[in-house]
């Protein structure tokens, strides 16, 4: 069933990926409501029809919110599931599904569930204390980097490891009762397919962007990529795999490290709109906002044609 304009869609988070998504849902017709535990004035809350400033464990509030709208969406993945779920049986729509979601918002649920479906990634081991880190060192080996389980994005939540002399200190300053130890990947470039998957299971990528990172942060992104088209295929073939394994509604973003003999390896799984595709949103026939929109709304997902290669 189609949610038509005219219906009230609430975005939880406050941020630009939020914001791009109001205005392309408010063009369409539909009203906004976003909740943010942010202050007043959020960058989303801005264009919204109406902006919720609260903790995400208050019950009025949030009870206040699932009133308030016809479908749930969520415009960053450091959102409690607990809270999504309180608005799920309140009887309101959630989509992305929260399952994607709280699979996509912790990297040994992440990791686990690539591995379980034979997508390749980085190796790597679950730790839980200094003796297990350097066990696990032994069996990744050197070098590795030592990330948190939960919270970490653009570098942070990272520690490399040089020498197994390391261990105790990474394990003290990680600060994360759980992490993940991966194998270090010399690579020749990173990617990353952004896409959308519908309803019906209906999938369609933006073309496959290259990325290069400073300081551990997305810096520029070519699209589309200076890769083979037999990589790029791969790459849009995989990020389909992962969109129907995870019972994907909405737009996400799946990064690859490129090695140099030329295999692609999963990084990440971004469960929204993701920067590397801010490119599109003048360089092809669709955004991924607006794609989240149809997506999520059960409208049919247009193809996005590229219309100019483009750099951001």
């Amino acid at each position: 069933m189609i949610l038509q304009p005219g219906h009230t869609i609430g975005v939880v988070g406050g941020g630009q990926l939020g914001r791009m998504f109001v205005l392309e849902a408010r063009r369409a017709g539909y009203q906004v409501v976003v909740f943010t535990d942010e202050p007043p004035g959020s960058p989303a809350g801005q264009v919204a029809d109406f902006e919720i400033n609260a903790p995400y464990t208050d019950a009025a509030a949030s009870a206040d919110f699932a009133r308030r709208v016809d479908i749930v969406t969520y415009e960053f993945e450091n959102v409690p599931v607990e809270f999504l779920s309180q608005i799920e049986s309140s009887g309101v729509p959630v989509r992305p599904g929260i399952a994607a979601l709280a699979t996509c918002q912790n990297r040994e649920r992440e990791k686990l569930f690539l591995r379980s479906h034979g997508i390749p990634c980085a190796p790597f081991a679950v730790v839980d204390s200094a003796a297990s880190l350097r066990s696990a060192v032994d069996q990744i080996g050197l070098p590795c980097v030592l990330k948190t389980a939960d919270f970490g994005y653009d570098g942070k939540g990272q520690i490399k490891i040089h020498d197994a002399a390391q261990c105790a200190e990474a394990w003290m300053h990680l600060g994360s009762p759980r992490g993940v130890l991966e194998a270090w990947i010399p690579c020749k470039m990173e990617l990353s397919v952004v896409a959308a998957r519908g309803l019906h299971g209906e999938f369609v990528p933006f073309p496959v962007a290259e990325n290069d990172h400073r300081r551990h942060i997305l810096d520029t992104t070519i699209i589309p990529a200076r890769v083979e088209a037999a990589v790029a295929e791969h790459a849009i073939a995989l990020t389909s795999q992962i969109a129907a394994a995870l019972d994907y509604v909405g737009t996400l973003a799946v990064e690859f490290f490129l090695t140099a003999s030329g295999t692609l390896l999963v990084n990440e799984i971004a469960p929204r709109p993701h920067n590397s595709g801010h490119a599109t949103i003048d360089a092809c026939s669709a955004s991924p906002s607006g794609q989240q929109l149809r997506a999520i709304t059960g409208q049919p997902l247009p193809t996005p044609r590229l219309l100019s290669p483009a750099v951001m």
